[in-house]
């Protein structure tokens, strides 16, 4: 599946960029996409976007094939019961039936399998930190920009992937296997189409079938429901049971900016953190595809109110699953390199230091600091257009180059006529005197044509050095135009603009 920017709605807000944590937002301009490679799907910008720009795209017409083909199964992820409520499971069971689907399983075989192989791993205490590896976001979070982790992830698969290696193996290895769920990253390659509830409904109606008109019972027997060792998300029940609290050997912990921290106690303090029971959320339920936080404990009931009662023994046929490989191995994401630091370190220059010589890390630009926008920048994926504080001394050095003259540093011939209509005022308002003198290089085209423009530059410089000289800070040197110089003298009557004149005469002669 693949998040994307709709053109025709995005407004360049750089909502999506602040709460990216994978910085796989590019912006170029006034235009924002999601860089695919460097997304890890965890559905943040969709909520974060004020406009309704973030789209998410599954395989549609890959499944709507399956599902015509009569072959595939369908994992319909249980927080089914939440999208299509107030229609029930039945229903939308039936429903999938109806469009084809020659078995609906429910997502409960795949947490068995994983949470069987942690019980494995919890029996053994050998391991110093062990972090949770059921959530494909933190899955891939880790590989792209934590790689130190990886070692560090329990070796298992996610219960999507596990589920759909388990059906395969049931049903036959040329059975394609469809997920539909709110987390998108899910099974990997083996599941051959992935969708979201939105687009299962699509297809469900493009078939002509209506959910709320399926019979209220199911129509086939049903798959497997219950669950025997796990909990949603395919940790062990028995597991959370034994470590109800934090403690040395079992640590809850949400959101994945605490991978950051996670990785400085692991990698550099050495610390044993015992199992990191990590998610970006307050798991499927709370994944931002589903709705506002603050509805968390709706879902939760509605989803609860359609579990049914424990397994007293195993849910899985044990001569299918010893044939699933549950196990899983880790890699990199990627080639594991990140920018090269020379082209950070030369970004940070063009954007410079706050006047307290420390970075500007405003957020402006939609990342945390500046040096996370500058990597992104190094990758392509922002531009210094979107700096503020860069945009800022650009201007700045713009206006002093416009006030400036380059060649002479003297003031340009703008400044020269607002500074004579702000004395004219003042003369007029005040009876001070001012005086106005004229300062023109006799024969300096000799000069350029005899010895080359670079000497005629050289004089030009020269001269408003000469003129530099003899005026005060409080009066104005400008060049007119050319070899032609104009000096403001403020306060000055006659005889003090002719001393001046004889002075600046002599020094340019």
């Amino acid at each position: 599946m693949d998040f994307k920017v709709n053109p025709d709605s995005c407004v360049a807000c750089m909502a999506c960029v602040r709460v990216c944590p994978a910085d796989a937002v590019a912006v170029e301009g006034a235009q924002v996409r999601i860089v695919d490679e460097a997304c890890v799907r965890c559905g943040l910008c969709v909520p974060a976007c004020p406009h309704d720009a973030i789209e998410v795209t599954g395989d549609v017409p890959r499944t709507l094939e399956l599902a015509l083909s009569g072959r595939a199964a369908l994992i319909l992820s249980v927080e089914c019961a939440v999208y299509f409520y107030p229609s029930t499971p039945e229903q939308v069971v039936n429903a999938c039936y109806a469009a084809g689907f020659r078995m609906v399983h429910r997502g409960v075989l795949g947490d068995e399998l994983v949470a069987r192989e942690y019980l494995s791993l919890w029996a053994d205490e050998g391991w110093g930190t062990l972090i949770r590896s059921t959530c494909p976001v933190i899955v891939e979070t880790v590989r792209a920009q934590y790689p130190e982790l990886i070692p560090y992830l329990a070796p298992v698969a996610t219960p999507i992937a596990a589920e759909a290696r388990y059906l395969k193996q049931m049903y036959g290895p040329e059975t394609p296997v469809v997920y539909a769920g709110v987390c998108i990253t899910e099974g990997g390659n083996d599941v051959d189409a992935a969708i979201t509830f939105a687009e299962l409904a699509g297809v469900l109606k493009r078939r002509g079938i209506e959910v709320e008109k399926q019979p209220a019972y199911f129509s086939r027997l049903p798959e497997e429901r219950r669950r025997h060792w796990s909990m949603a998300g395919g940790l062990p029940l028995e597991v959370l049971l034994e470590e109800t609290q934090a403690s040395r050997r079992f640590r809850k912990v949400r959101g994945m900016g605490n991978l950051e921290a996670i990785a400085r106690a692991v990698a550099v303090d050495r610390i044993d953190l015992g199992f990191v029971d990590i998610l970006p959320c307050e798991g499927c339920l709370d994944h931002p595809l589903l709705g506002p936080r603050d509805e968390l404990f709706r879902r939760r009931e509605i989803v609860g109110a359609t579990e049914p009662a424990r397994a007293r023994d195993s849910v899985v046929e044990e001569e299918v699953a010893r044939n699933v490989r549950v196990a899983e191995a880790f890699l990199v994401h990627g080639d594991g390199k990140g920018p090269q630091a020379e082209a950070v370190e030369g970004i940070l220059g063009e954007i410079g230091l706050a006047p307290n010589g420390k970075p500007w890390d405003c957020g402006a630009c939609g990342y945390a600091s500046c040096r996370a926008f500058a990597t992104a920048a190094a990758l392509g994926r922002t531009t210094l257009k979107s700096c503020p504080p860069y945009l800022d001394k650009v201007a700045r050095q713009a206006q002093l180059q416009a006030a400036v003259d380059g060649l002479t540093g003297l003031a340009t011939y703008r400044v020269l006529r607002d500074r004579l209509a702000t004395e004219v005022a003042r003369s007029d308002r005040t009876g001070d005197a001012f005086a106005v003198l004229f300062v023109d290089l006799d024969n300096f085209k000799q000069v350029n044509d005899q010895f080359g423009h670079e000497a005629g530059n050289e004089v030009l410089r020269g001269a408003a050095r000469e003129c530099g000289v003899h005026i005060r800070t409080t009066d104005l040197a400008a060049r007119y135009g050319g070899d032609e110089f104009v000096l403001v003298l403020v306060r000055t009557g006659v005889d003090g603009a002719l001393g001046v004149a004889d002075k600046v005469r002599g020094s340019v002669e």
